[in-house]
């Protein structure tokens, strides 16, 4: 089994708080569809001759831009190329702004059977601060419309750590994503990044980010509210009822290979990753005019697997199977790493039962520090 995701660079508006890669001018929009579809022909090898898709992922930007003939463009290659399981997770973001009655059936049409619904907040005014590009009432309505389409597997996004003088907003947008009844909540810490809106004017003074203790807060307000709805933390950002995790992307984090299409698109064949240049114009002119796909290959070296697996088995509820990174990756911790294991568990930072690190909910909170310091560990043999 293997996935296949497809990065659709287009939005209506920026969001303050966006560093993915996009672009506000939708002129070169069924050109750039044409140029994943002509790309997807030139990669097909990129996986074994064999390969059953078993997760398709339409991630931007915003795929719920795209039109029904432009999916079904796009849906008639990847059969063209590719076998695809019967059972497959087929996922497409959307804002809850294009979610109309029309497109939820254009979508359903399509084979999609899955949405990952960018709703953020169901605050107004929160929404016009990260610059969002709907209301907060079609927070609401765009799901339940959805639902009433016959989408059962949906999932919200939200950001948690906007500043505000108290946590009475996350709160309340914590009740209102469980009044919605949805079997998986992605809920991400908003983030400031240079070259973004806000990492801007954080530079210029006029934007102030939440304190880390407000943020902190937050966080283990959403830990404890997911518990109390019977929602499961498979990884730090992501719950889900029982059986609802999100297949596509729990194949990233085991090392599952995947292909990649359009600007910015990652792909990772087991051993090597590859980067799709970042740039809308020069990528359709790359792959429609010469027949080419301008990626940048990523040799992974033995210490990089090591680390990847580190980075990713830690963000899942699983955890880091000690044995597993001994053997199949040459690094040995509890040789190489025992003072600082047991510092992670006398803190309550972690546990290790039958060889398997698993950060605690203390822990998660500290998760990128605590990744970064076990990654200091000495290089493993290349």
């Amino acid at each position: 089994m293997a996935g296949l995701y497809l990065h659709i660079p287009f939005c209506k508006q920026a969001c303050h708080y966006c560093d993915f890669h996009f672009s506000t001018s939708l002129g070169l929009k069924s050109q750039l569809v044409e140029a994943i579809v002509r790309e997807l022909e030139l990669r097909r090898d990129y996986l074994p001759a064999d390969t059953t898709l078993d997760t398709i992922y339409f991630g931007g930007g915003t795929p719920s831009l795209l039109t029904a003939d432009e999916l079904a463009q796009i849906f008639a290659a990847i059969h063209r190329h590719f076998a695809v399981s019967p059972q497959a997770e087929i996922t497409l973001e959307a804002n809850p702004d294009d979610l109309s009655a029309a497109k939820l059936a254009e979508l359903q049409a399509a084979g999609i059977n899955r949405l990952s619904i960018g709703l953020q907040s169901f605050y107004e005014p929160h929404l016009r601060l990260m610059n969002r590009a709907h209301t907060a009432e079609e927070s609401t309505t765009a799901v339940r419309r959805a639902q009433d389409a016959g989408f059962e597997n949906i999932s919200i996004d939200l950001i948690y750590g906007v500043p505000a003088p108290g946590h009475h907003i996350w709160e309340a947008d914590l009740a209102n994503a469980f009044a919605l009844g949805v079997p998986h909540v992605s809920a991400y810490a908003l983030t400031i990044e240079p070259g973004t809106a806000f990492g801007h004017r954080l530079q210029k003074g006029t934007f102030k980010a939440a304190p880390d203790e407000f943020v902190a807060t937050q966080f283990e307000m959403l830990l404890a509210a997911m518990r109390a709805h019977g929602y499961t933390q498979y990884e730090i950002s992501n719950f889900c009822r029982p059986g609802r995790e999100s297949r596509h992307n729990g194949n990233y984090w085991r090392g599952v290979p995947y292909l990649g299409l359009g600007p910015s698109a990652h792909s990772y064949d087991g051993r090597n990753r590859l980067f799709t240049l970042a740039n809308n114009p020069q990528y359709v002119a790359a792959v429609l005019e010469r027949g080419e796909v301008p990626v940048t290959i990523d040799e992974l070296s033995a210490t990089d697997r090591a680390n990847e697996y580190l980075l990713t088995t830690l963000r899942t509820a699983r955890g880091c199977d000690l044995a597993h990174l001994r053997t199949h990756h040459g690094l040995d911790l509890p040789a190489t790493r025992a003072a600082y294991l047991a510092e992670l568990q006398a803190s309550g930072w972690a546990t290790i039962q039958n060889e398997v690190l698993t950060l605690t909910d203390a822990g998660k909170l500290l998760a990128d520090h605590i990744t970064l310091e076990l990654f200091q560990t000495p290089a493993v043999t290349e």
